[in-house]
């Protein structure tokens, strides 16, 4: 039987790539996206993070919307795969922000989705990334992003690395000014993503059975010449290392993102000072 890429899949069914279980892609949809039988989380979009986590989802859309990728160094047939991703994923670029409500809490909220060139961040992505974190500053609201990705992208060279550094020191400035951020870390989510903004959350957070590392755990194993623990590099394994804060379902998210909020940020002494 032939099946259809899992993440935006046509027809009516669905198969499980941990189970191999064939669902009804309604049953699926509304699991949020969860087999029933397993519990895997299939790969879902940016947008779809917005629906599930924000109130009236729909009324909110991306604050950075025409910044597009350039082809700086002309690559071979860089431009042509910005296209394809775009047709692929309906977004300009990898990475959609805005300032929205959960359970009508205010913040500022950040998706990555791995339809776009598997999530990875050049310069526009860094630069997004950035924007959002200056709007948390600028709005003294707490901070939200969904990573997923890849890493940097290969195609923008030195430009797109220089975002890991980029995006860490916008963090530092929300550090120092007491304004929370929450990472949430979603299947697959690796190197230069990784090893900057996606990790240095005040609380970061998985979903279940996430891959997370900084390179896969096969060159791991080939590069060390040793067998790797069982679940490297799985959430629950980092979370046992205490890399990960919590693990939490994906149809929990809202509700415990909501919990948080409350317990670690005070919105009313923010109304007091005006903002």
């Amino acid at each position: 039987m032939k099946t259809t890429k899992l993440d935006y899949p046509d027809g009516l069914w669905l198969r499980c790539e941990s189970c191999k279980e064939i669902h009804y892609k309604k049953t699926i949809e509304r699991n949020f996206y969860v087999c029933p039988r397993c519990a895997y989380h299939f790969r879902i979009s940016a947008k779809q993070y917005f629906s599930i986590i924000l109130d009236n989802p729909l009324t909110y859309s991306d604050l950075s919307p025409n910044l597009t990728s350039s082809d700086p160094l002309t690559f071979p047939k860089y431009k042509e795969k910005l296209v394809e991703a775009e047709e692929k994923s309906g977004l300009k670029e990898g990475y959609i922000y805005t300032k929205g409500k959960i359970n009508n809490k205010e913040v500022v909220f950040g998706a990555m989705d791995f339809n776009f060139m598997g999530g990875s961040m050049g310069v526009v992505v860094g630069e997004k990334v950035c924007r959002s974190i200056k709007l948390a500053l600028e709005e003294r609201l707490p901070l939200i992003i969904v990573a997923t990705s890849g890493g940097a992208r290969m195609q923008e060279g030195m430009f797109s690395l220089v975002q890991m550094a980029n995006t860490a020191i916008h963090l530092t400035l929300l550090h120092k000014a007491r304004i929370p951020y929450i990472s949430i870390l979603v299947n697959p989510c690796y190197a230069g993503v990784m090893a900057s903004f996606a990790s240095l959350g005040d609380i970061i957070i998985a979903e279940p059975g996430a891959m997370l590392g900084f390179t896969g755990p096969r060159v791991i194993a080939e590069t060390i010449k040793e067998k790797l623990p069982e679940g490297f590099q799985k959430a629950e394994f980092l979370l046992e290392k205490g890399f990960v804060d919590l693990i939490v379902p994906r149809k929990e998210l809202k509700s415990t993102l909501s919990r948080l909020l409350s317990l670690i940020w005070d919105y009313k002494e923010r109304d007091q000072r005006g903002y």
